[in-house]
């Protein structure tokens, strides 16, 4: 493997200072550097990526064993080495098996959980299932990281199929956003959905007592209205919860892969069974199209090799995930957690420190809204930014179709403009253009360079429908499944986020003025200090 990385980083060096404009003198470079499947184009050509660039990126995937990795996850192999565990999310959104995990066939539980689920919802939905004031109108998910981000996202971005009652989420501790949530809904007509694996993550489930706290006020039995998705059935039934309205899943289903499943309720609820199975449907196309296509023709090899390429080549640290999609603003957080939770690591399977650097920065917003905050620095800064952006070619409002295509053309003029640039020249003859001469001239032309050569990719796609977003976030968990084959880490464990825990529990009861805190460091001490002069 070291000898690519050396052949990749002397490509590095040979198209160092190329224009990215000057490849587009190739007439045929567009479409040779995008990749279709279906409805959905991804054009990596406003890259500083050629013919020989991109065989060095094949060669590495190869050199990795993605091909081999990536059928022993689909088959069910212990591939989760640090947890013992098989990594088969793409299980939950499967249509045919059998699917074996230690030789049993996992595929027959998953149906009949999804059936339930959609019983469960058609109910809520229907009226059959009603709360102490009758027919629910709202529904208050209560989870954290995997089970908040992934069905946050997806239920904002679906929103043009909502049908259902109103789905909120609840994730912080922070008592403002449980406070903010709950004060406007009816306690009588709420349906609680508490999503926690074992049912035992602190956020989530000192959340769910506000909340069941919040709903006894108002109705004579709260666990009544409440819904787990859990695999605790133990502490499920202490907490007041029928069985019936218990949802669990295997520990081979990650918190961040774990939408497609029970975590995905209230998505079902908001968009109605069939909406879901469409949904599920999209990422089982890219699940198929990811395990039968050629690395080269092979969307999220693709995506995860130019990503690659940026970061761990052009020593590009951040990576800006840009949707020109109101309803895909929480898209950039989701991705966050799926790539900085899965590939933010630094050693390999083997336990030795990484030699490359491991996962980018992850960051961004909708656009246009971001054009008119964080664009200047991406544009003129002194750092070079990769961006990512996505956009549907039709939008959900036809008599507002005038505002969707003042948002493509935005979208496409940023990339255009980050790849072109602008000279010096081009700005003094703006400059003279205004009436400007002399040393004004140039000072002020000097403020409207763009330096340009900046690369971007373009992910588009006919409309932003169920299956459509089911293939877009499959897309994504593949691309770093990818990455961390390359990178040779495991993927899909978390062991950075135990630290923090584990501190927060023992400085709770210094908090409380239970224990002096003189074991801890002197700032600690001085903040707490501040906390409890109240």
């Amino acid at each position: 493997m070291d000898g690519l990385w050396q052949d990749l980083r002397a490509h590095a060096a040979r198209v160092a200072d190329r224009s990215i404009v000057s490849l587009f003198e190739d007439p045929g470079r567009a479409a040779r550097f995008s990749w279709a499947l279906g409805d959905m184009l991804f054009d990596a050509s406003k890259t500083q990526i050629d013919d020989g660039v991109l065989a060095a990126l094949i060669a590495l995937a190869r050199g990795a064993g993605v091909e081999a990795r990536r059928d022993a996850m689909f088959s069910g192999a212990t591939i989760n080495e640090t947890e013992g565990r098989a990594v088969l999310h793409t299980a939950l959104r499967a249509a045919e098996g059998p699917i074996l995990v230690a030789g049993h066939d996992v595929l027959p539980a998953i149906q009949a959980t999804r059936a339930r689920m959609a019983d469960f919802a058609q109910a809520v939905r229907s009226g059959a299932l009603t709360g102490a004031g009758g027919r629910y109108t709202d529904v208050v998910n209560i989870g954290i990281g995997g089970s908040d981000l992934g069905p946050a996202m997806a239920t904002l971005a679906l929103g043009p199929y909502h049908d259902g009652p109103r789905v909120h989420f609840v994730s912080n501790v922070d008592g403002a956003h449980i406070h903010d949530t709950l004060q406007a809904l009816d306690p009588k007509t709420t349906l609680v959905v508490v999503a926690s694996k074992t049912f035992t993550t602190i956020e989530t489930m000192t959340n769910a007592d506000t909340a069941r706290v919040w709903m006894a006020r108002a109705v004579d039995d709260p666990a009544a209205q409440f819904v787990a998705l859990s695999s605790a059935t133990d502490r499920t039934a202490a907490y007041g919860i029928d069985p019936a309205r218990v949802f669990g899943f295997e520990d081979w289903v990650g918190g961040r892969y774990s939408l497609w499943g029970p975590i995905g309720l209230g998505l079902m609820i908001a968009i109605g069974p069939e909406r879901f199975e469409a949904f599920l449907a999209g990422a089982r196309a890219m699940d198929a199209h990811f395990q039968s296509a050629d690395l080269a023709r092979n969307l999220p090899v693709v995506l995860a090799l130019v990503g690659m390429w940026h970061n761990q080549v052009q020593d590009h640290a951040t990576r800006a995930v840009l949707p020109y999609d109101q309803r895909l603003q929480r898209l950039p957080a989701y991705l966050q957690q799926l790539e900085m939770e899965s590939n933010g690591k630094r050693v390999g399977m083997d336990g030795r420190d990484l030699t490359q650097q491991s996962g980018p920065v992850v960051w961004g917003e909708p656009g246009t809204n971001g054009q008119h905050a964080f664009y200047q620095l991406i544009h003129q800064g002194t750092r070079v930014i990769p961006c990512e952006f996505l956009i549907a070619a039709e939008g959900h409002e036809p008599d507002l179709a005038h505002h969707h295509r003042l948002l493509v053309a935005n979208c496409l003029a940023q990339s255009e403009a980050l790849m072109r640039g602008r000279d010096l020249d081009q700005a003094r003859m703006l400059m003279q253009a205004q009436g400007l001469s002399g040393a004004e001239l140039d000072r002020q032309a000097r403020h409207r360079v763009f330096p340009g050569n900046r690369p971007s990719t373009t992910l588009i796609y006919r409309k932003l429908t169920p299956f459509v977003l089911g293939q877009i976030i499959a897309l994504y968990e593949h691309r770093v499944f990818v990455e961390g084959v390359i990178l040779g880490i495991n993927s899909f464990d978390q062991w950075g986020v135990e630290l923090g825990k584990e501190l927060a529990r023992a400085l709770e009861p210094v908090l409380a003025g239970q224990d002096d805190g003189a074991h801890k460091d002197g700032s600690t001490r001085q903040l707490v200090e501040f906390v409890r002069r109240g």
